[in-house]
């Protein structure tokens, strides 16, 4: 049984692509939640990116503020290149986290970076998307993870139905 919550915060996306990606990324790493503020998804979500129909499992939810209704000890992650954070790989995931992520083409207000428990940023040369940015945080996240799901069990029930390759026995 799961007993860690994990929230993905996306500061006023702008692409409804990338938040179709976020969807399927929040399936495939089990996050409970999507949270998103502002208008620009919105007006272009008429635009179908969820192709695994993930908001059917998962919620995306409107709000107003991302840190507001947080549950009891879920801890602020901020996600973005940020001078001062923690560079992923040595970063420490809690159980219950909400990670905020800024704009395609912006970054998180200083008053949320100021109020999170921890900053980090993913060590690359130059940004990458919001949707490579959550699929990143959340692989860390479980190949950081004690009790992780392994083997052909999962392969099975997670691959492709056209997929039926297996590796040769030698």
């Amino acid at each position: 049984m799961k007993n860690e919550n994990v929230v993905i915060g996306l500061t006023d996306p702008k692409s409804p692509s990338n938040v179709g990606a976020v969807m399927r990324a929040a399936g495939c790493y089990q996050a409970d939640e999507i949270r998103y503020t502002g208008v620009r998804y919105a007006r272009a979500a008429k635009f179908h990116t969820d192709t695994k129909d993930v908001s059917k499992k998962i919620p995306l939810h409107a709000v107003e503020s991302l840190t507001d209704n947080l549950m009891s000890g879920q801890q602020v992650i901020c996600v973005d290149l940020v001078e001062g954070a923690i560079p992923l790989p040595e970063f420490e995931h809690p159980e219950n986290a909400i990670y905020i992520f800024g704009p395609e083409d912006g970054t998180i207000a200083q008053d949320i970076i100021n109020m999170a428990d921890a900053v980090v940023y993913v060590p690359t040369v130059g940004c990458m998307n919001l949707a490579a940015s959550v699929n990143v945080l959340l692989y860390d996240r479980l190949a950081k993870a004690k009790n992780i799901l392994l083997g052909d069990e999962l392969i099975k029930r997670s691959r492709d139905t056209n997929n039926k390759v297996k590796v040769k026995a030698n």
